[in-house]
C-alpha cells in the first residue's frame, strides 16, 4: 500500500507545475526542465486521483451491498462494479509504484557499446560482427545515431572488437540489459561434417558520461603516443598519432589509433575512458546500496552468460528471464528486439518493486 500522503504530494506537485508553466514567468532553461517534469507527472495523475478516491468509492458500494433494502439486481451491479474497482485499483497501485521507484540517472543518457569476440576463434569474430549489425539495424529502426569509435577486423569479415557511440532518446535504459556474454550455436561455413559449434562474444553497454558527470584530474592521467600500426604490423601512419591513455588511480587504460589525428584519437579515447570510469563508480555505489537485493538481471556482470542464439533451432533464449523467441532471423534483423527488451525491463521493475516490499 502506498501512503496517502505520498499520492497527495504527487497531485500537489502536478498542480504546482501546471501553475508555474502557465505563469510565463520562468526562463527558457527552467521552462524546459519543468515541462519535462510536468509531462512525466501528467502521465500518472489520473491514476493518482483514482487511487485517492478508491476508499470513498469502495465504501459507497459496500454500503449498497450491506443495505438489506437494496434489491438483488442493484446488488449484483454493485458487486460487479466493486470487483472492477478493486481490479483497477490494483493496476493503479502498480503503475504508481513503478513511477515512484528511484530513477536511474543514467537511463536518459546516450550509450557506448563495446563488442568483443570471445571463445571460438574465427566463428566468434563472425558472431561479434553479426551482433554489431543487429545493433546497427535496431539503431536505424529507432532513428538513433550510431557513430563508430574504433574497430578491429578479423579475417572473413569478422570483428575482433568494435566500440561505438549511440545517441538518441533513452538509449541507455533500452540497451543496458545487453551487457554480458552472448553465445551462438551454429554450423560454421568451414565445418565439413555439419557439426554445431558454440562460440561467444561479450557486450558491454556503458552510459556515455559527460564532463559534468565525472571530474578527471589531468595529474591522474598518463598519456603515451605511438605510431599506429595496421594489419601485420604495416604502418598506417608516418606520425605518432596513436594514443594510449591510462588512468593511474584505477589502472584503466584505453588505446585509440583509428584517426590520423592525435587530437581526434585522444578525444575518442577520453570519451571511452570517462564512460568506463563513470560506470565503475556507478557499480561501486550500486553494490553498496544493494547488498540485500536479489536480482536476476541488471547486474551488468560481463562474465554472465545472458543469451543464446541457436541457429539450427531458429531460436534466441534469454537465460535471465527464461524467455525464448522462435524468431531468430527476425531478432537479428532488429524486428523482435523490442519484445525481448520490454520483457527484461518488466522483470527488472518487478524485482525492484519486490525489493521495496
Amino acid at each position: 500500500m502506498i501512503p496517502e500522503k505520498t499520492i497527495e504530494e504527487l497531485i500537489l506537485k502536478h498542480s504546482t507545475l501546471e501553475k508555474d508553466l502557465s505563469s510565463g514567468e520562468i526562463d527558457k532553461k527552467l521552462f524546459a526542465e519543468k515541462s519535462k517534469e510536468y509531462s512525466d507527472v501528467n502521465d500518472i495523475i489520473e491514476n493518482a486521483k483514482k487511487y485517492i478516491s478508491f476508499e470513498t468509492d469502495k465504501k459507497e458500494l459496500e454500503k449498497i451491498l450491506g443495505d438489506s433494502s437494496t434489491d438483488e439486481e442493484l446488488k449484483t451491479m454493485a458487486e460487479q462494479e466493486l470487483s472492477e474497482l478493486q481490479s483497477e485499483h490494483d493496476k493503479n497501485e502498480k503503475r504508481l509504484k513503478l513511477f515512484l521507484l528511484p530513477k536511474d540517472e543514467a537511463d536518459k543518457k546516450n550509450a557506448i557499446i563495446e563488442i568483443r569476440a570471445g571463445t571460438g576463434g574465427l566463428e566468434a569474430s563472425l558472431f561479434a560482427s553479426d551482433l554489431f549489425k543487429m545493433y546497427e539495424k535496431v539503431s536505424h529502426k529507432k532513428k538513433w545515431s550510431l557513430e563508430l569509435i574504433s574497430i578491429s577486423r578479423s579475417d572473413a569479415g569478422g570483428l575482433k572488437e568494435v566500440i561505438a557511440s549511440i545517441k538518441g532518446t533513452n538509449i541507455y535504459s533500452t540497451l543496458k540489459y545487453e551487457s554480458g556474454v552472448h553465445r551462438v550455436q551454429r554450423v560454421p561455413d568451414t565445418e565439413t561434417q555439419g557439426r554445431v559449434h558454440t562460440s561467444a562474444a561479450t557486450v558491454a553497454v556503458l552510459p556515455e558520461a559527460e564532463e559534468v558527470d565525472l571530474k578527471i584530474n589531468d595529474s591522474d592521467l598518463r598519456i603515451d603516443v605511438f605510431r599506429a600500426g595496421g594489419p601485420g604490423g604495416q604502418s598506417v601512419n608516418t606520425t605518432d598519432s596513436a594514443v594510449r591513455i591510462t588512468h593511474i588511480p584505477t589502472g584503466l587504460s584505453v588505446s585509440q589509433q583509428d584517426e590520423k589525428s592525435q587530437h581526434k584519437n585522444k578525444a575518442k579515447g577520453m570519451k571511452i575512458l570517462r564512460s568506463r570510469l563513470y560506470e565503475l563508480e556507478r557499480s561501486r555505489i550500486d553494490q553498496e546500496r544493494s547488498q540485500d537485493r536479489k536480482t536476476k538481471i541488471g547486474t551488468g556482470d560481463r562474465s554472465e552468460r545472458i543469451r543464446t542464439y541457436n541457429f539450427p533451432q531458429g531460436r534466441v533464449t534469454d537465460h535471465r528471464i527464461n524467455l525464448t523467441l522462435h524468431r531468430l532471423e527476425e531478432f537479428l534483423e532488429g524486428e523482435a528486439f523490442d519484445e525481448m527488451i520490454e520483457s527484461l525491463t518488466l522483470q527488472a521493475q518487478e524485482e525492484s518493486l519486490g525489493n521495496l516490499e
